[in-house]
């Protein structure tokens, strides 16, 4: 019975109650009942209803019921649809005159309204039935109805298909979560953690713990949030992750550890990044990389909805060394192909190459390197490659030369035409191209050249695929470890300085200890990263248990102040065990696995890409007195009128 209201959202609905268009939904039944051994839930216990809306079938003919449910669509006050969390079901309205207070509720109450029915399951007539409708063969023959909560004129309507800009829905959330899609995401992110939660918890003995929120700041990583406290001066951070806190307590013997962590990151206007974000956080004592990895595709494998196809395991692996060189990029989506292939050898020794190819390849660094576009020149305009040449240009200072090697029309430049006369054949078996296929060739130095085409490789898959070629199957969910990450990388406003690839709690790689104290920019770490369809959805590493290491990395290689990790450094010279971790980003895996556009299609009650709350115009201004405690004093922008602002406390709608 609790699925039917899923194959509804599978089927739609029919023009007659609504023109509700088909739905993505698939077999929801499957990939919510995760288990066809699980206990049928009971979903009208404790309640007023006997029922809910979606459950009823030819089964229960002549049953009384009462059912609970906003009004979904009426017409020509003869019939009904009611609608719950589990689907839509026709309720008759009565026209006998002894009815005549039922009818008068059922008939005068707005659409969306709250209310409450009892009657009689019955057959619909002969040739109405709809079989579209999970309960299309049945009815309801109301007996008693009550207005439970009246609705006002709202801002939209609560359908699928009825387009609404996301600002509206963010400011209307509590209608938002209305919508079929948003039940969806929502129950089967549900499933999915409850599944989680099952295997790690009550299969592999994981501890769940709840960790503070309130803490202090943290060298290296992401910004955090600071909130003020009553001593002056002092103020605590909100964590970007329990890593500390996940480290002590392996260090105080809990062995394995499990939480759905609320973590925070102040990270500005980023369009699909939230500032506070869910993440499912593992740790272990006496676990290695492979360890980690086994549990990390077991978790997945165990929680995946059965809708979505199986999940393979083990999943493929590739060294970040691998990934950038073949991808551009340490999170490749290997859905399709167009790898990154290296030409320098063919263009080292050739004598008439000229321009950005001959300066780039006489650096002793210089590497020559291309991609293949399928179809590239059939489908690619004139408009598309100055469109990715411009790019190049404008972000990495570098020149892309496109090259068509067996295509009919006469795009090669002067340049291409050099190439193709000197190592064409050479560039077509080296390419493997086919006809109307492009390459784009690019010269430089390895990391930017690959990045650069790691970017174009991405590019020109939407422009294929926004002109039909099927590239990245929707359907398909490829997972993939990236493993050997640097253990440092230079910062950016002083490159002979070094920070944190990953954060500075992770181990190097063993077979690289030996050069810290001489080349540590040379170090790989034990730091593994999960990918998905091209997305991070997961990162972890081996921790440092060792405090001696500890302090030198965070001291000599990356000139932290170490006071602020002492309770850390004390902690690890008192008998830490080896342990190791990661966290997968549950908001981008539930968006992955739903399809939804955007990580907030798959949170209840998201922030807007600014970091504002528009249900509720959050953050907000607070008077002077209520600052006056924690010894705060807003410094106003002349001439901004905010300090008379927040003395009003006005409303900030986000268009």
């Amino acid at each position: 019975m609790f699925s039917s209201w899923l194959t509804l959202l599978n089927r739609g609905l029919t023009t007659p109650i609504g023109g509700v268009a088909p739905l993505i939904w698939g077999s929801l039944s499957r990939s919510l009942m995760l288990s066809s051994q699980r206990r049928v839930p009971e979903l009208s216990s404790f309640v007023a209803r006997t029922n809910t809306c979606g459950e009823l079938r030819s089964s229960h003919l002549g049953q009384e019921v009462t059912l609970c449910g906003w009004i979904q669509y009426r017409r020509q006050n003869i019939f009904l649809v009611l609608r719950d969390f589990q689907g839509l079901v026709q309720v008759l309205i009565p026209q006998d005159e002894s009815a005549a207070s039922v009818k008068k509720v059922l008939c005068e109450a707005p659409v969306e309204s709250v209310v409450q029915v009892s009657g009689t399951v019955v057959s619909r007539p002969p040739g109405q039935e709809n079989p579209k409708m999970p309960t299309g063969d049945i009815e309801i023959k109301v007996k008693t109805a009550e207005l439970l909560n009246s609705c006002k004129k709202l801002p939209f309507e609560i359908k699928d298909f009825v387009k609404k800009t996301e600002a509206l829905r963010l400011q209307y959330r509590y209608l938002d979560l209305r919508s079929f899609q948003m039940q969806y995401n929502l129950r089967l992110r549900s499933q999915m953690v409850m599944k989680m939660r099952e295997y790690l918890c009550g299969r592999h003995g994981f501890v769940d713990v709840e960790t503070p929120t309130l803490f202090k700041r943290t060298p290296g990583g992401a910004k955090e949030f600071v909130i003020p406290s009553r001593e002056p001066g002092k103020f605590y951070s909100l964590p970007q992750s329990p890593q500390q806190f996940k480290q002590l307590l392996m260090i105080g013997g809990l062995d394995r550890y499990f939480q759905v962590a609320r973590c925070y990151r102040d990270e500005g206007s980023r369009p699909d990044r939230q500032p506070e974000f869910t993440q499912i956080d593992i740790e272990m004592s006496f676990v290695d990389q492979t360890g980690i990895r086994s549990l990390i595709e077991g978790l997945l494998q165990y929680s995946w909805p059965s809708d979505k196809g199986p999940v393979g395991v083990p999943f493929l692996s590739m060294t970040f060394a691998e990934a950038l060189a073949s991808y551009g990029t340490d999170k490749p989506d290997t859905r399709f192909g167009m790898k990154i292939v290296d030409i320098s050898d063919m263009f080292r020794n050739t004598e008439h190459i000229c321009g950005f190819l001959q300066d780039a390849l006489s650096q002793p660094q210089g590497t020559a390197k291309a991609i293949c576009v399928p179809e590239g020149a059939k489908y690619l305009k004139r408009k598309d490659i100055e469109s990715i040449r411009k790019f190049a240009a404008d972000h990495f200072d570098q020149e892309v030369l496109p090259v068509f090697p067996k295509a009919n029309r006469n795009w090669n430049s002067p340049v291409a035409k050099v190439v193709m006369e000197e190592q064409g054949l050479g560039l077509i078996r080296r390419m493997e191209t086919q006809e109307e296929d492009m390459v784009l060739l690019t010269a430089g130095e390895h990391e930017s050249v690959c990045s650069l085409l790691g970017k174009l490789r991405l590019e020109c898959a939407d422009l294929l695929e926004a002109r039909g070629v099927v590239l990245r199957d929707p359907a398909l969910f490829s997972f993939l470890w990236v493993v050997d990450f640097p253990l440092f990388l230079p910062k950016e406003e002083n490159p002979r300085e070094l920070v944190s690839a990953h954060h500075p709690f992770t181990a190097p790689h063993p077979s690289d200890i030996h050069l810290l104290h001489t080349e540590p920019k040379k170090v790989r770490s034990q730091h593994y990263d999960l990918v998905l369809n091209g997305n991070e959805i997961g990162g972890g590493s081996i921790r440092i248990h060792n405090a001696q290491l500890q302090r030198y990395i965070l001291e000599t290689l990356l000139k932290e102040d170490v006071r602020l990790l002492s309770h850390l450094l004390q902690a690890l010279d008192s008998g830490a065990p080896p342990h190791g971790g990661i966290a997968l980003g549950l908001d981008r895996l539930i968006c992955l696995v739903t399809g939804a556009p955007s990580i907030r299609d798959v949170i209840a009650f998201p922030k807007s890409f600014r970091g504002h709350d528009l249900l509720s115009s959050a953050p907000d201004f607070v008077p002077p007195e209520d600052l006056k405690p924690y010894h705060i004093q807003v410094s106003w922008p002349t001439g901004s009128g905010a300090e008379e602002n927040s003395l009003n406390q006005p409303q900030h709608p986000e268009s």
